[in-house]
């Protein structure tokens, strides 16, 4: 799998996905929503209601960002959250955001590594990503932590972009490739920011062989659903 970084310094990824998102973050969230006309919120609540058949008491999310999944998942399954995230910036704003809705008692929002969790094994009920691994600079690192952390017989929950498929799927990908781009570099300012967003997806598997990935991660089980005409995908992995 080729590496796609955001700026292609020598800083390498893991600091260059931080310094990115310590970019963005004042503009994340409303670039978030408008580029993908809030397709994004009925993802994430896809997800939630998957997992809440697991009925989790403790759930980490992990690439939290400014919370959004993390909130989701609280307000859905009733579960304690740790949202853990790279970037101070983008947990910042989360941290505002969950404030304002007066959830400070039920998520706790940490600065920390993703693949170096500072969590002992088998602690949480379930762990949630969205739109997080494909920016783990050594994937089957990252994935192996996600494992470690959830208990047996427990889920990962895994939300990631995928490739659009048949007829629609030119349209979509001259819109992710040119159109999304130019937004972003608009709003945000920073000009590689949402170049990098379609160059990774391109770069990352998806599908079965995501689902391969999993498996040999030493995942027992991997069930995938496909979403709006395969934009995105949601892996179910359990150990």
């Amino acid at each position: 799998m080729k590496q796609v970084t955001p700026y292609n310094t020598e800083a390498g990824k893991k600091k260059e996905v931080e310094d990115m998102f310590d970019n963005i973050a004042p503009k994340y969230d409303l670039l978030n929503h408008v580029l993908s006309m809030k397709i994004d919120v009925l993802w994430r609540n896809t997800l939630v209601k998957w997992m809440s058949a697991d009925q989790p008491k403790l759930v980490l999310d992990v690439a939290t960002g400014t919370g959004d999944l993390a909130i989701a998942v609280q307000k859905g399954t009733g579960a304690k959250m740790v949202g853990l995230d790279l970037s101070q910036q983008m947990l910042n704003v989360g941290i505002e955001k969950i404030k304002k809705i007066n959830l400070t008692d039920q998520i706790e929002m940490i600065k920390g590594d993703a693949e170096n969790l500072p969590f002992e094994s088998n602690k949480f009920d379930a762990v949630s990503v969205a739109f997080g691994v494909r920016n783990f600079e050594n994937l089957d690192k990252g994935l192996a932590e996600l494992k470690r952390v959830v208990k047996e017989n427990k889920s990962v929950y895994i939300l990631e972009f995928s490739k659009v498929e048949g007829v629609l799927a030119p349209f979509y990908m001259f819109y992710f490739k040119n159109v999304l781009p130019q937004i972003g570099k608009l709003v945000s300012k920073d000009t590689r920011a949402y170049t990098y967003l379609p160059d990774s997806v391109n770069a990352f598997p998806y599908g079965e062989k995501m689902k391969q990935i999993l498996l040999n991660v030493g995942f027992r089980t991997v069930e995938y659903k496909k979403l709006s005409l395969g934009i995105a995908t949601i892996y179910k992995a359990t150990k």
